[in-house]
């Protein structure tokens, strides 16, 4: 009896092979095989509104081999297993695959680990696709479908083309514009900071920190006058002891939130690393919002902790999620096998798994323990006062202070040290005990305005609001960095001059829709389609009607042509006019307000912008029946070179000079003819040849020059382990580290 059973990812289906005797076929679909058309065309709308919303579904373009394959391997086999991710988009690739094999009985398979027994468990008890899931998945890409393509459609029409909105985006986009507006609105106040060093009886060397920040020029010299004039003396030690207590196992938001802060990886990195652990077995599923350990998790974890620590450190705890829509039949993150130390293909998955393992047995872990010390000095006869910790200051004079601790049992800590942070050890010190006056200093300083969102605080934000669920909180900043609405800045999000015009303009007209309430009431209600308490076309129904009635209304907003007077000290380079504030692909910048009658233009500092400049070649595409010529126009990743009937004729060239920068001195060996460069994609640098496209030799690190032995194809750089590699994965001389010794 022949079984199929079918996988999303080529990966994973390698992974289950192993666990599946030969009655079975596992083949993969490679992610979704149907969605709705990108626009609507004159046959066929993506989404029949009148018909109850029915989506008008079609097969992705490239999966036609996919689909005949697995459509070839369905007709020999008995049964047909559908083995998706255990979520929403994973039910409703499960129904699109039944759908299309014509198999709407097929069975459904669901594990939270690809391990040997946890696979073989999920076979013996397959049930029926769940339609509950599969229609709020369905529902979320029509409302955002819907939502999306009318808002951005407007946004083209007011603002400027290719501008968008979406769902969640938006509200996202909003929160980092509010933080921004508190930050420019903020009036910074000066103020000092006084800091003493301190010896004591044995030699230790204390830095203590003044009570009070003065905001006196007057008042600093004060304090530092009677400080190096009296002598000082320990006048107050308070000493508690405090437990630390581990956290839950990861969720996704948590473990994004862990993984930019410690192992600075983005949203979209952790996902991509964690999928490969996922899909090799390493893992449990990496989408999911329960802290809940498995009975069998529990107990490995327990093993690993008296084996490895000693009995000491084991407690065993139960984590229960605070979230209202939690799915608890799920588990949180962790290894299939806390036994294994490291684990991935690559360094960075390996520091993730080590992220996952540690924070998986820290949470069946003892309680740390610390001593926390407060050390309080006072001057002169102002010491033998009575001090108390809730006074200011007395006689004029603030009192200096150190705050430490002392580790007294490490418990979980002893797992993951790094969680303890930057502690400061005290030694041991008595109070009334002399103190020797090094040196006194002081630093002028401004308070600070609210910090900007990073990648993790945000994350933590929406989830905190309720706005998306697991799945979507790495492709929500993702969309953002695509649209140029945000750029990174040493980890902090900073909107662009784009973001904030879009933002602000959503803000000013939809108010509602962008709205915290709005938008978690949305995700609210998707849940309750996937547990059966509502249904797809009431959802969308009670979403599009008010929806619809509010864009008509807002078809009368003006087009926003200019965002406002330019400084009138600058001035028209051309005819000398005055000048407006404009949106432009690249950013804000200043033009002419008799635009289109005279073309000056300026940058948003006030430097003249040079027009497209000819370079006195012809465009090798269109430049004999079109006259088309080759000029130089400035974009946002610097100078390029194109055809001057663009965008008809979209002929684009590098700069000469810049290119000759990314030249590797490497001759192309498909071709013989190009020379390998650096290139930026959308996943960071990599090497290709510079007869792209006709030539499209490309590899990931940098060539060093030299022929693979094995295959002939170019060597480049590897790791310290590994000093080169072959290009080809299907080389052996990929990982030479793998080869047997002859």
């Amino acid at each position: 009896m022949t079984k199929l059973l079918i996988v999303e990812s080529p990966a994973k289906s390698k992974t289950i092979s192993k666990y599946l005797g030969s009655d079975y076929v596992v083949e993969s679909s490679i992610g979704h095989i149907r969605d709705i058309p990108k626009s609507n065309s004159k046959k066929v709308n993506a989404v029949d509104i009148e018909n109850n919303f029915k989506p008008n579904y079609e097969t992705i373009k490239g999966k036609e081999k996919v689909i005949a394959t697995l459509k070839r391997e369905a007709t020999k086999a008995d049964e047909v297993l559908l083995a998706m991710d255990p979520d929403r988009e994973g039910e409703a690739i499960a129904w699109h695959i039944a759908e299309v094999l014509k198999m709407p009985k097929a069975q459904r398979v669901v594990f939270n680990e690809i391990t040997e027994e946890a696979v073989q468990e999920a076979i013996k008890n397959p049930r029926e696709i769940d339609q509950k899931l599969r229609r709020a998945q369905e529902a979320r890409r029509i409302l955002d479908r819907l939502f999306g393509y009318g808002l951005s459609g407007l946004i083209w029409k007011k603002l400027r083309y290719g501008l968008s909105a979406g769902r969640v985006q938006s509200p996202a986009l909003r929160i980092i514009m509010e933080r921004e507006r508190l930050i420019r609105a903020f009036i910074p106040e000066n103020f000092w900071v006084i800091t003493a060093d301190l010896k004591t009886k044995i030699g230790n060397i204390l830095t203590l920190t003044c009570s009070e920040e003065p905001k006196d020029e007057k008042r600093v010299a004060n304090i530092l006058k009677i400080g190096k004039k009296e002598k000082w003396t320990v006048s107050e030690i308070k000493e508690t002891e405090t437990k630390r207590s581990p956290r839950a196992p990861f969720i996704t938001s948590t473990l994004q939130q862990t993984a930019s802060s410690r192992l600075g990886f983005s949203p979209s990195q952790t996902m991509m690393f964690a999928q490969k652990l996922y899909e090799a077995g390493y893992i449990t599923y990496m989408r999911t919002d329960s802290i809940t350990l498995s009975a069998n998790a529990q107990k490995q974890a327990h093993s690993v902790i008296s084996k490895e620590y000693g009995k000491e450190y084991l407690s065993p705890r139960v984590f229960k999620s605070k979230s209202k829509n939690a799915q608890e039949a799920h588990e949180a993150i962790r290894p299939s096998n806390l036994s294994v130390v490291t684990a991935g293909k690559t360094p960075e998955q390996n520091k993730l798994y080590t992220l996952i393992r540690q924070r998986t047995l820290a949470s069946q872990m003892s309680d740390a323990k610390l001593l926390k010390t407060k050390i309080i000095t006072r001057i002169g006869k102002r010491a033998k006062k009575d001090f108390k910790l809730t006074s200011g200051q007395s006689d004029d004079f603030p009192y200096f202070f150190i705050n430490g601790s002392r580790l007294l049992f490490d418990g979980w800590l002893k797992v993951d040290p790094l969680a303890r942070g930057e502690d400061i050890e005290v030694p041991e010190i008595k109070k009334g005990d002399a103190l020797d006056l090094l040196e006194m200093k002081t630093e002028a300083k401004e308070t600070q305005p609210p910090t900007r969102y990073s990648e993790a605080s945000l994350i933590k934000e929406l989830e905190k609001r309720g706005l998306g669920r697991p799945s979507t909180y790495a492709t929500i900043t993702k969309t953002l960095y695509n649209r140029a609405y945000i750029e990174k800045i040493n980890k902090a999000l900073h909107p662009t001059d784009t973001g904030d015009i879009v933002s602000s303009f959503l803000e000013d007209h939809f108010t509602n829709y962008i709205s915290d309430d709005f938008t978690a009431k949305m995700e609210d209600e998707l849940d309750d389609i996937a547990n059966g308490d509502d249904t797809y076309e009431n959802l969308l129904n009670n979403f599009y009607k008010p929806f619809i009635k509010t864009m008509k209304e807002k078809e009368s907003i003006e087009k926003i042509s200019n965002l406002g007077p330019a400084d009138e000290k600058y001035k028209c380079p051309k005819c000398k006019a005055k000048m407006v504030i404009k949106l432009g692909k690249t950013g804000k910048f200043i033009s002419c307000e008799k635009f289109p009658d005279c073309d000056g233009a300026l940058t948003i500092d006030g430097e003249e912008m040079a027009g497209p400049q000819e370079t006195g070649e012809k465009c090798p595409d269109c430049g004999e029946k079109k006259d088309g010529k080759l000029v130089i126009r400035e974009g946002r990743f610097g100078k390029f070179i194109s055809c001057s009937n663009y965008p008809k004729c979209k002929y684009i060239k590098n700069d000469p000079e810049e290119e000759k920068k990314k030249m590797t001195g490497v001759k192309c060996p498909d071709c013989g003819k190009g020379e390998m460069m650096e290139r930026n994609g959308r996943f960071g640098i990599f090497y290709s040849c510079s007869n792209y496209p006709k030539c499209k030799n490309a590899i990931k690190a940098k060539p060093t020059g030299k022929l693979c032995p094995m295959c002939s194809k170019l060597m480049m750089e590897g790791t310290k382990t590994i000093p080169e590699r072959c290009s080809d994965k299907t080389c052996p001389n990929h990982r030479p580290d793998r080869l047997k010794p002859v």
